[in-house]
C-alpha cells in the first residue's frame, strides 16, 4: 500500500515518532464489513495542530480508533464551519486543506492528507435528508482542522473517504434531528464524527495554561466538565440542551457555542439519544475538558 506520507513535508518529532508504530498498526487494521455491525458515532477534542506534538493525545485517540473495523468512510461536522444551509465539503480525491489558524510553525502550513474520493458518501448524506433541509455541496471547500488535524492521527495513510458537512445551525433540536437523519449511515460503514471540544473558552486561558499543557483547568472548565459529564451519565440530552443557560461557567466554558453543539449531532445519531454515556477520552489540555466519548 502506497502511503501518502512518502516525501512528506516536516513534522513535529512527537508525530514521526507516533508514525513508526501507528502506521504498521493502521494497515493492519480489518475493515468494516456488514457483520459488524453499526459503527459507533463519536464526539472528541480536536484541538489545534499542536495536538500533533501529544503523545498522550495522539496515544489515545489512535487506540480509540483501532478499537473498532477500519470504517468504509468517514463524516465529520466540525465546529470550525457554520454554514447554512447544510453544506458538504469537495469530494474529489485529494480535497485540499484549509489552514485556519494563525501563528503556528510553516510546517503546520505545509501540511496535507490527500483522502480518497468521497462523491458516494457525499450523495448518500444528501439523500438521507428531507426537502426541509436542503445539502449544497461546496465543490472548492477543503477539509478544516477540526476535521483533519485528528484524522492525520486516526487514519495516517489517508486511506478512508472524507466528506466533512457544516454545522447550519446551534439549535440542539436541529442538530439531533440532522444526526437522525444519518443514523444509518453508521450500519453502511460509515464513521459519524463530532469534531469539538468540551471546553473552549481560550480568551480566559491563563499564561500558565499556554505554556504548560498539564496545568490545572480553570473553574469554570472543570465545572462545565462535571456538569456535562453528569448529564451524559444519565442520558439527559435536555438538560444538555439547556447548556447555554444552565451549565456552570458559562459563557467562559464556551463564549462561542460551536465547538459544544456538535454533540448534538453525535446524540442523534445514537440508536437511542438518551442512553447514559461513558468517556472515552477524559481529562484536560491546557485547562480545556478534553471529555469524548462515543454512542451506539
Amino acid at each position: 500500500m502506497s502511503s501518502s506520507f512518502t516525501s512528506r513535508p516536516a513534522a513535529p518529532a512527537e508525530y514521526e515518532e507516533f508514525l513508526r508504530t501507528a502506521l504498521p498498526a493502521t494497515r493492519a487494521q480489518r475493515a468494516w464489513t456488514p457483520a459488524d455491525g453499526p459503527l459507533p458515532a463519536m464526539y472528541y477534542g480536536h484541538g489545534a495542530p499542536p495536538l500533533l506534538e501529544d503523545a498522550r493525545w495522539m496515544s489515545q485517540l489512535f487506540a480509540w480508533t483501532q478499537s473498532m473495523p477500519k470504517p468504509k468512510d468517514v463524516l465529520v461536522i466540525s465546529a470550525h464551519w457554520e454554514s447554512a444551509p447544510l453544506s458538504l465539503s469537495g469530494t474529489a480525491q485529494g480535497t485540499p486543506l484549509v489552514y485556519d489558524f494563525g501563528g503556528f510553525p510553516q510546517m503546520y502550513y505545509e501540511m496535507t492528507y490527500a483522502s480518497p474520493d468521497s462523491s458516494a458518501l457525499a450523495k448518500r448524506v444528501a439523500s438521507a435528508m428531507p426537502d426541509t433541509e436542503p445539502v449544497y455541496e461546496h465543490k472548492r471547500r477543503g477539509l478544516d482542522h477540526g476535521a483533519w488535524v485528528p484524522l492525520k492521527v486516526m487514519y495516517p495513510d489517508a486511506d478512508v473517504p472524507v466528506v466533512q458537512m457544516s454545522l447550519p445551525t446551534h439549535d440542539p433540536a436541529r442538530l439531533l434531528e440532522i444526526g437522525r437523519r444519518i443514523h444509518d449511515l453508521r450500519a453502511e460503514g460509515t464513521l459519524v464524527i463530532g469534531s469539538g471540544f468540551l471546553t473552549h473558552g481560550l480568551p480566559f486561558l491563563t499564561r500558565e495554561h499556554w505554556t504548560n499543557r498539564d496545568a490545572a483547568p480553570p473553574a469554570w472548565s472543570s465545572e462545565f466538565d462535571a456538569w456535562a459529564g453528569e448529564a451524559l451519565s444519565k442520558g439527559d440530552v435536555d438538560t444538555l440542551a439547556s447548556f447555554a443557560s444552565a451549565a456552570p461557567g458559562m459563557p467562559y466554558a464556551h463564549p462561542t457555542v460551536e465547538h459544544f453543539t456538535p454533540l448534538f449531532v453525535t446524540l442523534g445519531a445514537a440508536q437511542t439519544p438518551d442512553a447514559p454515556v461513558e468517556p472515552t477520552v477524559d481529562g484536560f489540555w491546557m485547562g480545556l475538558s478534553k471529555r469524548s466519548f462515543q454512542v451506539t
